[in-house]
């Protein structure tokens, strides 16, 4: 039997809060993981990237941003009388699951965030696709992204009761789907004339979007892995739900 030896245990675990500091480093300048500065005390980039991963698959984004979204409605800031929903394309630089030739950008490899926001903007759910999915296939998959939303006593909130969307969603039958969840689709026709007045309450999801790209890491698609690149997006929204918590105050 081989005895273990102790006298050199190898490298100390570097604790979660400098790591957390080292990611939201990453997401907020969108320097590369291994340009990482360590004198910061951040650790290795891939110290990070690999808590990042492992953050992520425990769920622990996912539970952080439904955590502050409970908070949001404890504190009477989220109004589900509607939603809005909207996507943006972003480049691909690596390519990877999850993306595809971009019709806006010559067909170079791209993804697409696709968002719901409650009616002041909030974001509620985000998926991610390859930037040539239309954007009405992703309209079921982000209602059913919503979140079971707790904060106060009772049925916790999941299902706005409208749901405003552009030309780009545009489809009868998607339009019967949306009203099987008991939401009412307020959706722009093709081919009518411009100023429908839907953008009277659509503008608030391109203004989270807006912020979401306000994080130089959610602007161009880096990861060839599409959960880190998902990681990255729920982490941003969680940080948006806690800066409106935080001028609430």
């Amino acid at each position: 039997m081989v005895e273990r030896k102790y006298r050199h245990p190898g490298r100390k675990r570097l604790e979660n809060r400098r790591v957390l500091c080292g990611i939201l480093f990453v997401l907020y300048t969108g320097i590369p993981w291994r340009f990482l500065p360590q004198e910061l005390g951040f650790g290795s980039g891939m110290s990070c990237w690999r808590r990042l991963r492992d953050w992520n698959d425990a769920g622990v984004w996912q539970q952080l941003h439904e955590l502050l979204l409970a908070e949001l409605r404890a504190a009477d800031m989220l109004d589900f009388s509607r939603a809005s929903v909207h996507s943006s394309h972003l480049r691909a630089m690596k390519g990877g699951a999850a993306t595809g030739p971009s019709p806006v950008d010559r067909g170079k490899a791209g993804s697409k965030h696709h968002v719901i926001v409650e009616a002041h903007g909030i974001p509620l759910a985000v998926t991610l696709t390859g930037g040539n999915r239309n954007d009405v296939t992703q309209l079921i998959p982000l209602i059913e992204a919503v979140p079971p939303i707790r904060g106060k006593r009772g049925q916790p909130l999941q299902r706005p009761r409208r749901i405003y969307a552009d030309r780009g969603y545009d489809h009868d039958v998607y339009r019967d789907k949306v009203r099987r969840f008991e939401i009412v689709p307020h959706i722009a026709r093709r081919g009518t004339a411009h100023g429908s007045g839907l953008e009277a309450h659509r503008w608030v999801v391109q203004g989270a979007i807006a912020l979401l790209h306000w994080f130089r890491r959610l602007r161009i698609r880096w990861e060839r892995r599409d959960d880190i690149h998902q990681a990255f997006v729920t982490l941003g929204c969680a940080i948006i739900c806690w800066r409106r918590l935080k001028t609430s105050f």
